[in-house]
């Protein structure tokens, strides 16, 4: 897989680093252990955050005003992490998907960033590219129908639009019978931090995905 830094997004976000990882998984429904360890981390997250001290969390401040710079209020079309995380400190539980949709969501609220998981066996082509939504651009986002990402950070593969911080395309989303993960962590902060929340996928796909990590690499 090879990944492209458009022009408009490395003017927009100079300080754009991603890492991928590309990983062999075995999905299933639910997954127990995950799951104990998932409320575990929720009541510790919540006796060291609030609402308010989340914004100031480099990741997801970043990744807001990479919206402002695309176009996108991000108070209308909240990255996927800030809404993650501004859920749980609510007091609502987290969504239960299924197991590889849940792990990315413990790495997204845990390390601030919004994280695409995409069916790598899904993706036409073997390229993709980091642009901004055009108006009128097709998307249908996960469990959100048609979703206006005009201004917002978009990947594109050989069809179109497939990751957006706030959503993912249903045309490549994971399922049951998902056995190639591409997850992509998006660091509009820059390169800091993201290798831990890489290692920290990695430790969770080994423990719960029957995978042995896969491959990370930068772009």
């Amino acid at each position: 897989m090879h990944f492209i830094i458009s022009d408009e997004i490395r003017k927009a976000c100079p300080q754009f680093r991603g890492l991928a990882i590309l990983a062999d998984v075995h999905n299933t429904a639910y997954c127990e252990p995950l799951w104990q360890e998932i409320e575990h981390f929720t009541q510790e997250y919540r006796q060291r955050y609030t609402t308010e001290s989340i914004k100031t969390m480099r990741p997801i401040q970043a990744t807001r005003e990479a919206y402002k710079r695309c176009g996108k209020d991000p108070s209308r079309y909240r990255p996927s992490a800030e809404a993650l995380c501004r859920r749980i400190l609510k007091g609502s539980p987290l969504y239960q998907i299924d197991t590889l949709v849940d792990l990315i969501n413990v790495v997204s609220i845990a390390s601030g960033y919004s994280i695409g998981g995409f069916d790598a066996d899904k993706i036409e082509g073997d390229t993709l590219t980091l642009g901004i939504g055009r108006a009128g651009e097709p998307y249908e986002g996960i469990g959100r129908g048609e979703l206006n990402i005009e201004g917002m950070p978009v990947y594109r593969d050989a069809r179109g639009g497939i990751g957006t911080p706030t959503s993912d395309n249903e045309r490549t989303k994971l399922t049951l019978q998902t056995t190639r993960l591409l997850t992509i962590i998006n660091g509009y902060s820059g390169e800091d931090g993201l290798r831990e929340a890489g290692d920290y996928m990695q430790e969770l796909l080994r423990r719960y995905a029957g995978s042995d990590g896969g491959q990370a690499f930068y772009f």
